[in-house]
């Protein structure tokens, strides 16, 4: 059994005044331009702040309710950092601990985050999950919200647009396995939707120019580009899910909500969005799932006699 676990999440400001830390924190320490800072506190306040560290510390506490051992909440880019949280959890006796990434496509960026936490504290030890998109639960929690959303929209043409966060290009072409997991979590989705009209789109590419102030090639297609496409393909509306997140965040409020809605509009084009899974039953069923297996012993490892080195 484990001691405890960690739910590993990207992070948020809940006072706008950090705003400024946070970006220096994305943006590896360095400070963020005058007009960054002003844009990022504009959709901050225009979705009255965001939710995230609030949804994510219930459903932290769901999930210990759930498994009897505690849970506690971290995020990767800001506070309580995994160190904190490892560091309170050792000192109160807590030797192994297991780590789950609120974001299910990414797990490897965040479990690498926990293990360089981890290693200033003596005897503490981690058990990660991998990428967990693909969990028949999961894949069915999203279903069950997109399903409702649809039974909501009007008769007319319209079509199912999956989204998740973009990535600049740069990062896949190195072999990061982000837009295939996002892909296929879509395919699931679709399958247990029974529909093929869906489109999948990246969202919320970043605002920020690459290394020297050169242009950067972030994923797409983005969600005006589908819109567009959509709109000439005789749509008349559209239905929004955002399966790339798990909970409810500026990305999400303020990105669908207020600006894709507006792209909509300008176009003649109604948006339904599915809601978000936030601290719903079926999201505590997964992350219990994924939690019992890790309290599983390792597996055998193969000997390695034939295998290359």
């Amino acid at each position: 059994m484990l001691d405890a676990y960690v739910l590993l999440s990207h992070g948020t400001v809940d006072d706008a005044a950090d705003i400024p830390a946070f970006l220096r924190n994305i943006l590896r320490g360095h400070d963020a331009s005058a007009e960054l800072v002003a844009e990022v506190s504009r959709r901050f306040a225009a979705v009255g702040g965001s939710p995230l560290n609030r949804i994510n510390g219930q459903v932290a506490a769901l999930l210990e309710a759930r498994l009897g051992t505690p849970v506690r909440r971290a995020s990767r880019l800001w506070s309580p950092s995994p160190r904190e949280v490892l560091g309170e959890l050792h000192r109160e006796g807590v030797r192994s601990v297991g780590v789950i990434a609120l974001a299910q496509h990414s797990a490897h960026v965040y479990n690498e985050a926990a293990h360089e936490a981890a290693s200033s504290f003596e005897g503490l030890t981690l058990r990660c999950a991998s990428n967990w998109g693909q969990s028949s639960i999961l894949i069915d929690a999203f279903a069950r919200a997109i399903s409702g959303a649809m039974a909501t929209a009007a008769s007319e043409p319209f079509s199912v647009v999956m989204t998740a966060h973009s990535l600049p290009v740069s990062v896949v072409r190195a072999g990061d396995p982000y837009e295939d997991e996002v892909r296929r979590a879509a395919s699931a989705v679709a399958a247990r939707l029974g529909i093929a009209n869906y489109r999948v789109a990246f969202q919320s590419q970043g605002m920020s120019a690459g290394p020297g102030g050169r242009p950067m090639e972030w994923l797409g297609p983005t969600l005006v580009q589908t819109l567009d496409e959509l709109k000439a393909g005789g749509n008349r509306g559209v239905v929004v899910a955002p399966i790339g997140f798990l909970a409810d965040h500026t990305e999400v409020l303020y990105d669908i909500d207020i600006e894709m809605r507006g792209w909509a509009s300008a176009r003649g084009m109604w948006l339904v969005r599915s809601p978000s899974l936030n601290d719903s039953p079926l999201l505590i069923d997964a992350l219990e799932e994924i939690a019992r297996n890790l309290e599983a012993p390792p597996s055998p490892q193969p000997s390695p006699i034939g295998r290359g080195s």
